[in-house]
Protein backbone atom coordinates (compact mmCIF):
# COMPACT_ATOMS: atom_id res chain seq x y z
CA UNK A 1 0.00 0.00 0.00
CA UNK A 2 1.19 3.66 -0.86
CA UNK A 3 1.52 6.16 2.10
CA UNK A 4 1.18 9.68 1.98
CA UNK A 5 4.28 9.77 3.12
CA UNK A 6 5.71 7.62 0.18
CA UNK A 7 3.97 9.74 -2.22
CA UNK A 8 5.04 12.96 -0.80
CA UNK A 9 8.09 12.07 -1.39
CA UNK A 10 8.01 10.82 -4.88
CA UNK A 11 5.74 13.90 -5.32
CA UNK A 12 9.33 16.81 -4.43
CA UNK A 13 11.30 14.44 -7.06
CA UNK A 14 8.80 14.41 -9.74
CA UNK A 15 6.59 17.69 -9.72
CA UNK A 16 7.86 21.22 -9.34
CA UNK A 17 7.63 22.94 -6.57
CA UNK A 18 5.39 25.83 -8.06
CA UNK A 19 2.45 23.61 -7.42
CA UNK A 20 0.77 24.31 -4.21
CA UNK A 21 -1.24 22.00 -1.94
CA UNK A 22 -3.70 23.34 0.63
CA UNK A 23 -2.93 19.98 2.29
CA UNK A 24 -0.25 17.82 2.98
CA UNK A 25 -2.95 14.49 2.26
CA UNK A 26 -3.04 12.48 -0.93
CA UNK A 27 -6.24 11.32 -2.07
CA UNK A 28 -7.22 7.83 -2.29
CA UNK A 29 -10.72 7.29 -3.14
CA UNK A 30 -14.11 9.80 -2.26
CA UNK A 31 -18.09 9.82 -2.20
CA UNK A 32 -20.28 12.74 -2.45
CA UNK A 33 -18.81 14.78 0.54
CA UNK A 34 -16.36 12.38 1.99
CA UNK A 35 -12.71 11.57 0.84
CA UNK A 36 -10.31 9.09 2.32
CA UNK A 37 -6.61 9.96 1.77
CA UNK A 38 -3.70 7.32 0.90
CA UNK A 39 -3.24 6.52 4.51
CA UNK A 40 -6.86 5.39 5.03
CA UNK A 41 -7.82 8.55 7.38
CA UNK A 42 -11.52 9.91 6.10
CA UNK A 43 -12.18 13.39 5.51
CA UNK A 44 -15.05 16.01 5.40
CA UNK A 45 -14.78 18.12 1.90
CA UNK A 46 -15.12 21.75 2.31
CA UNK A 47 -13.21 22.50 -0.26
CA UNK A 48 -14.76 20.89 -3.31
CA UNK A 49 -11.92 20.90 -5.88
CA UNK A 50 -12.11 24.57 -5.34
CA UNK A 51 -16.07 24.58 -6.24
CA UNK A 52 -15.99 21.99 -8.93
CA UNK A 53 -17.96 19.34 -6.84
CA UNK A 54 -21.33 21.08 -6.41
CA UNK A 55 -22.95 18.13 -7.53
CA UNK A 56 -20.65 15.90 -4.96
CA UNK A 57 -18.01 13.50 -5.41
CA UNK A 58 -18.78 10.79 -8.10
CA UNK A 59 -22.67 11.48 -8.49
CA UNK A 60 -24.33 8.32 -9.56
CA UNK A 61 -25.60 10.44 -12.31
CA UNK A 62 -23.13 11.90 -13.60
CA UNK A 63 -20.69 9.19 -13.35
CA UNK A 64 -23.28 7.02 -15.08
CA UNK A 65 -23.12 9.44 -18.05
CA UNK A 66 -19.67 9.94 -18.03
CA UNK A 67 -19.36 5.57 -18.43
CA UNK A 68 -22.36 5.46 -21.28
CA UNK A 69 -20.05 8.27 -23.25
CA UNK A 70 -16.94 6.18 -22.98
CA UNK A 71 -18.40 3.16 -24.18
CA UNK A 72 -19.38 5.07 -27.21
CA UNK A 73 -16.25 7.21 -27.95
CA UNK A 74 -14.04 9.36 -25.92
CA UNK A 75 -12.34 11.85 -28.40
CA UNK A 76 -12.62 13.22 -32.04
CA UNK A 77 -12.15 16.71 -31.55
CA UNK A 78 -15.01 18.92 -32.35
CA UNK A 79 -13.22 20.78 -34.81
CA UNK A 80 -12.59 17.43 -36.83
CA UNK A 81 -15.98 14.91 -35.98
CA UNK A 82 -18.70 17.00 -33.98
CA UNK A 83 -20.86 14.98 -31.80
CA UNK A 84 -24.89 15.66 -30.64
CA UNK A 85 -23.65 16.30 -26.57
CA UNK A 86 -21.54 19.48 -27.40
CA UNK A 87 -24.20 20.74 -29.31
CA UNK A 88 -26.97 19.80 -26.76
CA UNK A 89 -25.21 21.33 -23.50
CA UNK A 90 -24.66 24.66 -25.89
CA UNK A 91 -28.13 24.69 -26.41
CA UNK A 92 -28.99 24.22 -22.72
CA UNK A 93 -26.42 27.06 -21.60
CA UNK A 94 -28.02 28.95 -24.04
CA UNK A 95 -31.55 28.92 -22.95
CA UNK A 96 -30.51 29.17 -19.10
CA UNK A 97 -27.83 31.98 -18.88
CA UNK A 98 -28.63 35.47 -18.12
CA UNK A 99 -27.90 36.84 -21.31
CA UNK A 100 -30.04 39.13 -23.45
CA UNK A 101 -31.16 38.12 -26.50
CA UNK A 102 -30.52 35.17 -28.73
CA UNK A 103 -26.93 33.66 -27.30
CA UNK A 104 -24.59 31.09 -28.02
CA UNK A 105 -22.09 28.98 -26.82
CA UNK A 106 -18.38 27.10 -26.99
CA UNK A 107 -16.66 24.88 -25.32
CA UNK A 108 -12.82 24.55 -24.05
CA UNK A 109 -11.27 22.91 -20.78
CA UNK A 110 -10.22 25.11 -18.29
CA UNK A 111 -11.76 28.43 -16.55
CA UNK A 112 -8.55 30.26 -17.63
CA UNK A 113 -9.15 29.18 -21.16
CA UNK A 114 -13.01 30.40 -21.33
CA UNK A 115 -11.36 33.26 -20.07
CA UNK A 116 -9.01 34.18 -22.78
CA UNK A 117 -10.87 33.52 -25.19
CA UNK A 118 -13.73 35.37 -23.91
CA UNK A 119 -10.95 38.60 -24.20
CA UNK A 120 -10.29 37.17 -27.28
CA UNK A 121 -14.39 37.38 -28.68
CA UNK A 122 -14.45 41.36 -27.24
CA UNK A 123 -11.68 41.88 -28.76
CA UNK A 124 -12.79 40.77 -32.58
CA UNK A 125 -16.19 41.68 -31.60
CA UNK A 126 -15.23 45.63 -30.83
CA UNK A 127 -12.54 46.24 -33.18
CA UNK A 128 -10.81 47.39 -29.41
CA UNK A 129 -7.98 45.92 -27.51
CA UNK A 130 -8.10 47.39 -23.70
CA UNK A 131 -9.74 45.35 -21.01
CA UNK A 132 -10.58 46.36 -17.78
CA UNK A 133 -10.57 43.92 -14.36
CA UNK A 134 -10.54 44.58 -10.63
CA UNK A 135 -8.02 44.34 -7.69
CA UNK A 136 -8.61 40.71 -5.85
CA UNK A 137 -9.99 39.19 -9.02
CA UNK A 138 -8.85 35.91 -10.30
CA UNK A 139 -9.11 34.61 -13.58
CA UNK A 140 -6.60 32.29 -14.07
CA UNK A 141 -2.54 31.74 -14.62
CA UNK A 142 -2.12 31.50 -18.36
CA UNK A 143 -0.27 34.70 -19.44
CA UNK A 144 -3.31 37.11 -20.27
CA UNK A 145 -5.56 35.85 -17.43
CA UNK A 146 -2.62 36.16 -14.71
CA UNK A 147 -2.20 39.87 -16.19
CA UNK A 148 -6.10 40.04 -15.72
CA UNK A 149 -5.67 38.71 -12.16
CA UNK A 150 -5.59 41.29 -9.32
CA UNK A 151 -2.88 39.94 -6.88
CA UNK A 152 0.66 39.23 -7.82
CA UNK A 153 1.98 36.82 -5.59
CA UNK A 154 1.88 33.73 -6.44
CA UNK A 155 0.49 34.90 -9.54
CA UNK A 156 2.69 37.10 -11.04
CA UNK A 157 5.56 37.19 -8.78
CA UNK A 158 9.22 36.29 -10.58
CA UNK A 159 6.66 35.32 -13.99
CA UNK A 160 8.25 38.21 -16.59
CA UNK A 161 6.35 40.80 -18.09
CA UNK A 162 2.56 41.49 -17.72
CA UNK A 163 0.55 40.81 -21.21
CA UNK A 164 -0.28 44.84 -22.06
CA UNK A 165 -3.65 45.97 -22.50
CA UNK A 166 -4.81 45.60 -18.95
CA UNK A 167 -5.93 47.72 -16.73
CA UNK A 168 -7.45 47.19 -12.64
CA UNK A 169 -9.69 49.02 -10.60
CA UNK A 170 -9.90 48.92 -6.89
CA UNK A 171 -12.45 46.19 -5.89
CA UNK A 172 -15.16 48.37 -2.99
CA UNK A 173 -13.69 46.43 0.33
CA UNK A 174 -15.41 47.78 3.09
CA UNK A 175 -12.62 46.93 5.32
CA UNK A 176 -9.90 48.45 3.07
CA UNK A 177 -12.22 51.66 3.33
CA UNK A 178 -13.30 51.70 -0.50
CA UNK A 179 -16.85 52.09 -1.79
CA UNK A 180 -18.47 51.96 -5.01
CA UNK A 181 -18.08 55.61 -5.63
CA UNK A 182 -14.09 55.35 -5.22
CA UNK A 183 -14.24 52.62 -7.70
CA UNK A 184 -16.28 54.67 -10.53
CA UNK A 185 -13.99 58.06 -9.71
CA UNK A 186 -10.67 55.24 -10.30
CA UNK A 187 -12.54 54.49 -13.34
CA UNK A 188 -13.23 57.70 -14.47
CA UNK A 189 -9.44 58.88 -13.62
CA UNK A 190 -8.48 55.52 -15.73
CA UNK A 191 -10.43 56.98 -18.74
CA UNK A 192 -8.43 60.33 -18.68
CA UNK A 193 -5.24 58.72 -17.94
CA UNK A 194 -4.67 55.73 -19.23
CA UNK A 195 -7.22 54.49 -22.10
CA UNK A 196 -10.06 56.14 -23.83
CA UNK A 197 -13.40 54.48 -22.96
CA UNK A 198 -13.68 53.99 -27.11
CA UNK A 199 -10.52 51.80 -26.56
CA UNK A 200 -11.78 49.39 -24.10
CA UNK A 201 -12.89 46.15 -25.56
CA UNK A 202 -14.12 45.07 -21.98
CA UNK A 203 -14.83 45.13 -18.68
CA UNK A 204 -14.63 41.72 -17.27
CA UNK A 205 -15.81 41.25 -13.25
CA UNK A 206 -16.65 38.02 -10.63
CA UNK A 207 -20.08 38.42 -9.45
CA UNK A 208 -18.52 37.34 -6.27
CA UNK A 209 -14.78 37.22 -6.28
CA UNK A 210 -13.26 33.73 -5.53
CA UNK A 211 -9.81 33.84 -4.61
CA UNK A 212 -10.21 37.49 -3.63
CA UNK A 213 -12.16 36.96 -0.59
CA UNK A 214 -15.77 35.34 -1.29
CA UNK A 215 -15.88 39.23 -1.74
CA UNK A 216 -19.74 40.29 -2.95
CA UNK A 217 -19.81 42.90 -5.89
CA UNK A 218 -22.06 45.64 -5.18
CA UNK A 219 -25.67 45.70 -6.78
CA UNK A 220 -24.90 49.34 -7.33
CA UNK A 221 -21.06 48.84 -9.05
CA UNK A 222 -22.84 45.80 -11.30
CA UNK A 223 -25.38 48.33 -12.18
CA UNK A 224 -22.72 51.64 -13.30
CA UNK A 225 -20.88 49.19 -14.80
CA UNK A 226 -23.07 47.71 -17.27
CA UNK A 227 -24.50 51.47 -18.02
CA UNK A 228 -20.90 52.26 -18.86
CA UNK A 229 -20.45 49.65 -20.80
CA UNK A 230 -23.66 50.55 -22.61
CA UNK A 231 -22.49 54.15 -22.86
CA UNK A 232 -18.84 53.47 -24.54
CA UNK A 233 -20.17 50.15 -26.52
CA UNK A 234 -17.46 48.08 -24.00
CA UNK A 235 -18.05 44.71 -23.18
CA UNK A 236 -19.45 43.55 -19.65
CA UNK A 237 -17.55 40.16 -18.89
CA UNK A 238 -18.86 38.03 -15.80
CA UNK A 239 -16.29 34.95 -14.60
CA UNK A 240 -19.11 32.88 -13.08
CA UNK A 241 -16.29 30.02 -13.04
CA UNK A 242 -16.38 29.57 -9.40
CA UNK A 243 -19.83 31.20 -8.71
CA UNK A 244 -21.65 29.01 -10.91
CA UNK A 245 -24.37 26.12 -11.24
CA UNK A 246 -25.98 26.32 -8.02
CA UNK A 247 -23.14 27.72 -5.35
CA UNK A 248 -24.35 31.33 -4.99
CA UNK A 249 -28.29 29.94 -4.66
CA UNK A 250 -28.91 30.45 -8.28
CA UNK A 251 -27.62 28.69 -11.19
CA UNK A 252 -25.52 31.47 -11.84
CA UNK A 253 -24.85 34.74 -9.50
CA UNK A 254 -25.44 37.39 -12.25
CA UNK A 255 -29.09 35.84 -11.40
CA UNK A 256 -28.38 38.12 -8.29
CA UNK A 257 -28.96 41.22 -9.75
CA UNK A 258 -30.78 43.05 -12.40
CA UNK A 259 -28.70 43.68 -15.10
CA UNK A 260 -27.32 41.25 -17.67
CA UNK A 261 -23.52 40.29 -18.92
CA UNK A 262 -22.86 40.14 -22.42
CA UNK A 263 -20.43 37.23 -22.01
CA UNK A 264 -19.94 34.83 -19.10
CA UNK A 265 -16.93 32.26 -18.86
CA UNK A 266 -17.89 29.44 -16.87
CA UNK A 267 -16.03 26.30 -15.70
CA UNK A 268 -15.82 24.03 -12.21
CA UNK A 269 -18.44 22.72 -11.41
CA UNK A 270 -20.04 22.84 -14.72
CA UNK A 271 -19.20 18.80 -15.34
CA UNK A 272 -19.05 17.69 -12.40
CA UNK A 273 -15.21 16.96 -12.01
CA UNK A 274 -14.25 16.16 -15.46
CA UNK A 275 -12.59 19.06 -17.13
CA UNK A 276 -14.93 21.04 -19.14
CA UNK A 277 -15.83 24.86 -19.47
CA UNK A 278 -17.32 27.35 -21.85
CA UNK A 279 -18.13 30.73 -23.18
CA UNK A 280 -22.00 31.75 -23.44
CA UNK A 281 -23.10 35.49 -24.92
CA UNK A 282 -24.93 37.41 -26.93
CA UNK A 283 -25.12 35.58 -30.54
CA UNK A 284 -24.02 38.76 -32.30
CA UNK A 285 -20.67 38.70 -29.89
CA UNK A 286 -19.63 35.48 -30.31
CA UNK A 287 -20.42 35.10 -34.08
CA UNK A 288 -17.47 38.13 -34.69
CA UNK A 289 -14.40 35.23 -34.55
CA UNK A 290 -13.80 33.97 -37.94
CA UNK A 291 -14.52 30.68 -38.70
CA UNK A 292 -11.17 28.50 -37.05
CA UNK A 293 -10.64 31.97 -34.95
CA UNK A 294 -12.42 29.80 -31.84
CA UNK A 295 -11.68 26.28 -30.86
CA UNK A 296 -9.19 24.07 -28.74
CA UNK A 297 -8.12 19.74 -29.27
CA UNK A 298 -10.37 18.78 -25.91
CA UNK A 299 -12.46 21.92 -25.91
CA UNK A 300 -15.98 20.46 -25.21
CA UNK A 301 -14.62 16.98 -24.64
CA UNK A 302 -17.37 14.37 -25.57
CA UNK A 303 -16.65 12.78 -21.81
CA UNK A 304 -17.41 15.71 -20.06
CA UNK A 305 -20.26 17.64 -22.07
CA UNK A 306 -22.46 14.25 -21.09
CA UNK A 307 -21.42 14.64 -17.36
CA UNK A 308 -22.25 18.00 -17.52
CA UNK A 309 -25.63 17.60 -19.51
CA UNK A 310 -25.90 14.95 -16.26
CA UNK A 311 -24.93 17.54 -13.67
CA UNK A 312 -27.40 20.17 -15.10
CA UNK A 313 -30.35 17.36 -14.84
CA UNK A 314 -29.20 16.77 -11.00
CA UNK A 315 -29.59 20.28 -9.79
CA UNK A 316 -32.70 20.65 -11.50
CA UNK A 317 -33.95 16.95 -10.31
CA UNK A 318 -32.54 17.39 -6.44
CA UNK A 319 -33.17 21.21 -6.19
CA UNK A 320 -29.81 22.61 -5.75
CA UNK A 321 -30.53 25.84 -5.88
CA UNK A 322 -32.83 25.42 -2.85
CA UNK A 323 -30.23 22.96 -0.88
CA UNK A 324 -27.44 25.55 -1.40
CA UNK A 325 -29.28 28.39 0.64
CA UNK A 326 -30.85 25.80 3.69
CA UNK A 327 -26.83 25.10 3.59
CA UNK A 328 -25.99 28.83 3.57
CA UNK A 329 -27.98 29.38 6.79
CA UNK A 330 -27.19 26.45 8.39
CA UNK A 331 -23.06 27.21 7.86
CA UNK A 332 -24.01 30.80 8.67
CA UNK A 333 -25.71 30.21 12.17
CA UNK A 334 -23.34 27.53 12.92
CA UNK A 335 -20.03 30.23 12.07
CA UNK A 336 -22.07 32.94 14.17
CA UNK A 337 -22.35 30.96 17.14
CA UNK A 338 -18.98 30.06 17.04
CA UNK A 339 -17.59 33.51 16.47
CA UNK A 340 -19.29 34.73 19.79
CA UNK A 341 -17.20 31.84 22.24
CA UNK A 342 -14.26 33.01 23.84
CA UNK A 343 -11.77 30.53 23.25
CA UNK A 344 -12.61 30.97 19.04
CA UNK A 345 -9.77 33.01 17.07
CA UNK A 346 -11.22 36.20 16.36
CA UNK A 347 -13.77 35.94 13.14
CA UNK A 348 -14.79 39.05 11.24
CA UNK A 349 -17.16 39.65 8.36
CA UNK A 350 -19.06 36.61 8.10
CA UNK A 351 -20.55 37.04 4.28
CA UNK A 352 -21.85 34.66 1.12
CA UNK A 353 -24.63 33.99 -1.32
CA UNK A 354 -26.21 30.76 -1.29
CA UNK A 355 -23.76 28.02 -0.38
CA UNK A 356 -20.42 30.57 -1.32
CA UNK A 357 -19.90 31.24 2.31
CA UNK A 358 -16.44 32.80 3.71
CA UNK A 359 -15.62 34.77 7.06
CA UNK A 360 -11.97 36.79 8.15
CA UNK A 361 -9.65 35.64 10.92
CA UNK A 362 -8.48 38.89 12.26
CA UNK A 363 -5.43 39.67 15.26
CA UNK A 364 -8.58 40.67 17.64
CA UNK A 365 -12.22 40.37 18.09
CA UNK A 366 -14.11 43.45 16.47
CA UNK A 367 -10.92 43.84 14.49
CA UNK A 368 -10.15 44.38 11.02
CA UNK A 369 -6.42 43.56 10.93
CA UNK A 370 -5.78 40.21 9.01
CA UNK A 371 -4.21 37.35 10.62
CA UNK A 372 -2.93 34.66 7.65
CA UNK A 373 -0.61 32.89 10.25
CA UNK A 374 -3.78 32.11 12.20
CA UNK A 375 -5.90 31.47 9.35
CA UNK A 376 -3.32 28.48 7.98
CA UNK A 377 -2.62 27.44 11.19
CA UNK A 378 -6.45 27.10 11.32
CA UNK A 379 -6.36 25.05 8.16
CA UNK A 380 -3.95 22.67 8.96
CA UNK A 381 -5.78 22.18 12.57
CA UNK A 382 -8.86 21.43 10.09
CA UNK A 383 -7.13 19.01 8.47
CA UNK A 384 -6.11 17.11 11.74
CA UNK A 385 -9.39 16.62 12.69
CA UNK A 386 -10.41 15.27 9.51
CA UNK A 387 -12.12 18.65 7.63
CA UNK A 388 -10.08 19.69 4.21
CA UNK A 389 -10.70 23.24 4.35
CA UNK A 390 -9.50 26.24 1.77
CA UNK A 391 -8.36 30.12 2.67
CA UNK A 392 -7.84 32.60 0.59
CA UNK A 393 -7.80 36.38 0.05
CA UNK A 394 -5.72 39.29 -0.85
CA UNK A 395 -4.31 38.71 2.89
CA UNK A 396 -4.65 35.68 3.06
CA UNK A 397 -7.11 35.21 5.87
CA UNK A 398 -9.92 34.48 4.37
CA UNK A 399 -11.83 31.07 5.16
CA UNK A 400 -14.16 29.90 2.36
CA UNK A 401 -16.56 27.67 2.79
CA UNK A 402 -17.21 25.25 -0.41
CA UNK A 403 -18.74 21.58 0.52
CA UNK A 404 -21.29 19.89 -2.00
CA UNK A 405 -24.66 21.18 -2.23
CA UNK A 406 -25.63 17.40 -2.36
CA UNK A 407 -24.15 17.28 1.55
CA UNK A 408 -26.53 16.09 3.86
CA UNK A 409 -27.21 18.01 6.82
CA UNK A 410 -25.22 15.64 9.03
CA UNK A 411 -22.19 15.54 7.08
CA UNK A 412 -22.22 19.48 7.36
CA UNK A 413 -22.85 19.10 10.88
CA UNK A 414 -20.07 17.19 11.50
CA UNK A 415 -17.71 19.63 8.93
CA UNK A 416 -18.71 22.27 11.64
CA UNK A 417 -17.75 20.30 14.86
CA UNK A 418 -14.30 19.83 12.84
CA UNK A 419 -13.99 23.68 12.23
CA UNK A 420 -15.30 24.37 15.50
CA UNK A 421 -12.24 22.67 16.97
CA UNK A 422 -10.01 24.12 14.77
CA UNK A 423 -11.02 27.77 15.40
CA UNK A 424 -10.41 26.94 19.16
CA UNK A 425 -7.03 29.05 20.50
Amino acid sequence: MTHNADLATRRAAAVPRGVGHATTLYAARAENAELWDADGNRFIDFAGGIAVLNTGHRHPKVQAAALKQMDAFTHTAFQVVPYESYIALCERLNALAPIDGPAKSVLFTTGAEAVENAVKIARCATRRDGVIAFTGGFHGRTALTSALTGKVVPYKKDLGPQQPGVYHLPFPVEASGIDTADTLKMLDYLFKADIAPDAVAAIIIEPVQGEGGFLITPPELMRALRKICDDHGILLIADEVQTGFGRTGKLFAMENYDVKPDLMTMAKSLAGGYPLSGVVGRTDVMDAPVTGGLGGTYGGNPVACAAALAVLDVIEEEALLDAANRQGTRLKARIESISQRNDSVPISALRGLGAMIAFDIVTEPGGHTPDAAATKAVCLKAQEHGLILLSCGVYGNTIRLLAPLTASDEILDEGLDKLEAALRR
